[in-house]
């Protein structure tokens, strides 16, 4: 039984439609290609000038025959209630609705109407297709978090298990919690391991005190997936090493899609089919291959939420061998999360802090940006820019939860600020350490 398939179909998700309408978008020719793209385009635009007021708002001086004519969305322009920018017909109950994860310090709700959101599965089962590996019957070893409340963490257990899959959870991440986690690999046929690069980097770097190749011990292992942070050269090297497999680098975005997939030839492929990536300058002018500037992607099937011209917050640059049909990413700035050293010793990931501060991310748009930096070893200020300051219950919360994520004997402090500090790159990095 194709579980994994079948638990997309229970959801409201045609799966089975969607890798087909994606089959077909792939055989199209380099001149069809070219058409599909510049019609999925307008279509887009045009459904959401005439379905969505939000958009609407926005794109009062559009010219559908000039895309330079469409905004630029920032996501200070989404952080108002969800219900405000969804597009007629479309409510909370009939979309899938989530978070983003706020590492970029502008955290807000988002949308995708189930079509949409069947594509985005469809992309990157087909990518994922690439090393042999099948969601219905390979088996995931898991970097990511989990929440603590007994509901959500049993949610997500269910999940894992119709999605065959073993979460290793990335809130500890000491020698003798990868210990547990190297048991499991010699007791357990894994086909590939997906999750944060911090993380899994901490891994290799466990494995190769311990003068230990994953390979030998996990013989069934395929690939290594690392998602979500910056993988740096000497990193990936590392995981090669220690784990005795190809390591592939995903670049993407939950309210988006699979942005770009490193393919079998070490090229970094964008995902052309369902979004459409532009690389802007300053004043938003498309800048050509292989030059520097702003990541602005278009998603070219959501109905339910506009995400055109969407600036996400990275920096980056399309190869001079990029073409409409298949662009390559030569280089990415950004994404990157620290390690978080607490005073035990206990080490764990910076994205931990998704988590943490879940309880920041109000549907109300209070809380705008954030980040949280380490002053000293045992404490952490959270700074951030809102509409009213956060009142003391908020803050025991978020107090409370970072002793429970990480542990006690911490203190934390809270400034309210009127804006952040932002690096070269033009983002906000969501954990910094002073240390």
């Amino acid at each position: 039984m194709r579980l994994f398939d079948f638990s997309l179909k229970v959801n409201g998700f045609a799966i089975n439609k969607a890798k087909t309408a994606l089959a077909q978008i792939q055989a199209k020719t380099d001149l069809e290609f070219e058409t599909y793209v510049e019609a999925q385009k307008k279509a887009i635009v045009s459904h959401h000038l005439e379905h969505n007021p939000f958009y609407k708002s926005l794109g009062k001086s559009i010219d559908l025959n000039d895309w330079n004519s469409v905004p630029i969305i920032t996501k200070r322009h989404l952080q108002q209630p969800l219900e405000q920018r969804l597009s007629d017909n479309f409510t909370p109950k009939n979309v899938y609705v989530n978070k983003t994860s706020g590492s970029s310090g502008d955290p807000f709700i988002f949308a995708k109407d189930k079509w949409c959101h069947a594509l985005t599965w469809a992309e990157i089962m087909n990518r994922f297709g690439w090393y042999g590996i099948d969601f219905n019957s390979s088996k995931q070893a898991r970097f990511y978090g989990i929440p603590l409340d007994k509901k959500g963490y049993y949610k997500e257990r269910l999940k894992d298990y119709f999605s065959n899959r073993f979460r290793f959870s990335v809130f500890d991440l000491s020698d003798s919690a990868f210990e547990t986690a190297l048991t499991k690999f010699k007791t357990t046929h894994f086909d590939f391991i997906n999750g944060y690069t911090s993380s899994i980097v901490q891994f290799a770097k466990y494995l190769k005190r311990r003068n230990i190749i994953l390979k030998s011990v996990c013989p069934s292992l395929k690939a290594c997936i690392v998602t979500s942070e910056m993988l740096f050269d000497d990193d990936k090297l590392l995981l090669e090493t220690q784990f005795g497999l190809p390591v592939i680098n995903e670049y993407g975005a939950s309210e988006l899609d699979l942005i770009a997939f490193q393919n079998t030839k070490d090229e970094w492929q964008v995902n052309s089919e369902t979004l459409y990536v532009e690389i802007l300058d300053e004043n938003n002018m498309v800048l050509p291959y292989g030059e520097e500037g702003r990541v602005v992607i278009t998603s070219l099937y959501n109905k339910a939420h506009p995400f055109i011209r969407y600036d996400i917050g990275d920096i980056g640059v399309l190869s001079e061998n990029s073409t409409i049909r298949k662009p390559i990413l030569k280089k990415l700035i950004g994404r990157t999360n620290s390690i978080v050293v607490l005073p035990s010793g206990k080490k764990a990931a910076g994205l931990t802090f998704y988590y943490i501060t879940k309880s920041v991310i109000e549907n109300d748009g209070n809380v705008s940006e954030f980040i949280v930096e380490q002053s000293r070893i045992d404490h952490f200020i959270i700074r951030y820019v809102s509409n009213k300051e956060l009142d003391s219950d908020k803050k025991d919360v978020i107090t409370l939860e970072m002793k429970r994520y990480l542990e006690t004997g911490i203190t934390v402090s809270f400034e309210r600020v009127a804006q952040l500090k932002r690096t070269k790159a033009g983002k906000l990095k969501q954990f910094i350490s002073k240390l």
